[in-house]
């Protein structure tokens, strides 16, 4: 009885074991999946689906495993009640798998009005699986010639591994699709509004008077962006904090495609007394020796860069950090606006939440771009991305969202000159189109920037879950920066709220379109 009751003990701390290993490794799993794909892991989660034919594939693995042990257990002696029933187990399994190749195929559930009968055949099925499971957990413990059965079960193995890794490319291929692909409600207001343009004698109409699109006495905004309703959002969010909303210019610059609808959603709706400027990017007149190589329409570029922590043995190696850095077309803005001398980049994915008057009279120190800093990532921790560059390793990485940007200053140093021989220099060492412009980007304003606080900009709303809720009532600027937008079905659902208080819920078009974010 003792030595049952020491086995009972064994066994249920083995259980214990090995409950723990699993969860350690379900952690890792989860640790891992963050790493690569950041946030979305989380959603993953919280959007997963039962498999589909889960009992089918039960009933295929088990069958795999059976037919490697098989031949080693047939070739023992000794073994022959035990090689009868695995052999009885494998032919019955697959005639079951020679009829069915979906669950549906199986035997049913039936269900009855007052309850859930599950029927004889299905309960056989379940009886089936559990002396499979018996008579492979039997096998398991007879020595058998490795060999073979190593031989076997690395087949399957291999044959799993290849098809999870075509599983895991493909959900990154598809994740990483849905992201940066616009949603079929905000394509259809594209199109309705290049319709109505074009039905519109809009079209014939002088442009504005441009005396404030280049008065400099005016607070000027520059938003590049191929999204309407994200740049509705960012100037409705602006102008409604505003003290003087008569002082706003805003500067939209768009492509050629999203030209038109952008001009006319911007006619149609006022911003209180704010004026808003639509611009072609890929047609204007600009005084500039290269600028097929920078003039074409782009949006501030993220990397997910991934590097080694230095928080000591006991923590994550590898950390994960998401950046935004200006595009090839954001480099020519002392050539977009000669007569400016300072302007206020606004990426399309943020949110303002106050006044940001204050910001005309920073005093800089001779540095061009105010931008929020993450120092929990230096350029030194970056060597991998930026090569053998010479650079100060203790410098904070800076981030696009929010930048004050000094023009003046920026003619004076010729900064899109440095900028172009970067991304030539460093195009020639990597393949990578991303990784150059990421190279060039945080190299151009070494030294040139201006720390602005953590009051002014939070970002992390498009991929980190954990933002305390005080901070991001206190930001001045919220930044959802990070694959999970706010206009799309990934974004996170409770940091969206911010972001849709401020669109136009009583335009028709949002209506026509179903556009609900």
């Amino acid at each position: 009885m003792m030595a049952n009751n020491n086995r009972k003990e064994n066994d249920k701390a083995g259980t214990t074991e090995v409950t723990e290993s699993t969860k350690n490794e379900v952690k890792d799993i989860e640790k891992l999946c963050e790493l690569r794909f950041g946030s979305y892991c989380k959603w993953r989660e919280e959007h997963r689906e039962d498999m589909k034919d889960s009992i089918v594939k039960k009933l295929k693995d088990r069958l795999f495993v059976a037919r490697a042990y098989f031949p080693s257990i047939a070739k023992l002696p000794a073994q022959n009640k035990l090689s009868q029933e695995l052999k009885k187990n494998i032919q019955e399994f697959e005639h079951i798998l020679s009829e069915s190749t979906r669950d549906i195929d199986l035997p049913s559930q039936v269900r009855s009005p007052a309850r859930l009968i599950i029927s004889a055949c299905f309960i056989r099925i379940e009886n089936k699986l559990q002396r499979m499971e018996v008579a492979i957990a039997e096998a398991r413990t007879c020595p058998v010639e490795c060999h073979n059965v190593h031989k076997k079960l690395s087949q399957i193995l291999d044959m799993t591994e290849d098809e999870a890794n075509f599983y895991t490319r493909q959900s990154a291929f598809l994740h990483q699709l849905a992201v940066q692909t616009m949603p079929k409600s905000l394509h259809c207001l594209s199109m309705k509004l290049t319709v109505e343009y074009f039905n519109s004698s809009l079209h014939d109409m002088a442009p504005p008077p441009p005396e404030r699109f280049s008065d400099p006495m005016m607070h000027h905004y520059v938003i590049f962006s191929n999204n309407i309703l994200a740049s509705s959002v960012v100037i409705n969010s602006t102008v409604t904090h505003a003290r003087d909303s008569g002082s706003l210019v805003f500067h939209v610059l768009t492509d050629e495609q999203n030209y038109f609808p952008m001009k006319l959603w911007f006619f149609k709706h006022s911003y209180r007394e704010a004026a808003i400027q639509v611009l072609d990017i890929e047609h204007l007149d600009l005084d500039y020796h290269d600028k097929k190589a920078l003039l074409s329409m782009s949006l501030p570029v993220e990397f997910h860069v991934s590097f080694l922590g230095v928080d000591g043995p006991s923590a994550t190696p590898l950390k994960t950090e998401y950046l935004s850095v200006f595009s090839h077309a954001q480099y020519l803005l002392p050539y977009i606006f000669k007569n400016l001398k300072k302007v206020v980049i606004l990426d399309d994915d943020v949110v303002v939440q106050r006044d940001l008057s204050d910001l005309w009279n920073l005093n800089m120190g001779g540095k061009v771009n105010g931008a929020l800093q993450l120092c929990s990532v230096r350029l030194g921790q970056l060597s991998s991305y930026l090569g053998e560059s010479s650079f100060d390793k203790n410098s904070c990485v800076w981030m696009s969202g929010l930048n004050v940007i000094d023009l003046a200053r920026w003619r004076e140093l010729d900064l899109t000159e440095t900028y172009r021989k970067l991304g030539q220099q460093f195009s020639k060492l990597s393949k990578s189109i991303e990784a150059s412009a990421l190279r060039a980007s945080l190299l151009t304003f070494q030294d040139q920037i201006y720390a602005l606080g953590n009051v002014w900009a939070l970002s992390g709303m498009g991929h980190d879950y954990g933002l305390d809720v005080k901070v991001i009532k206190n930001a001045a600027v919220l930044h959802y920066n990070g694959r999970m937008k706010p206009w799309l079905e990934l974004g996170i659902p409770r940091y969206k709220r911010y972001w849709k208080s401020f669109l136009n819920r009583n335009d028709r078009f949002l209506a026509e379109c179903n556009v609900n974010p």
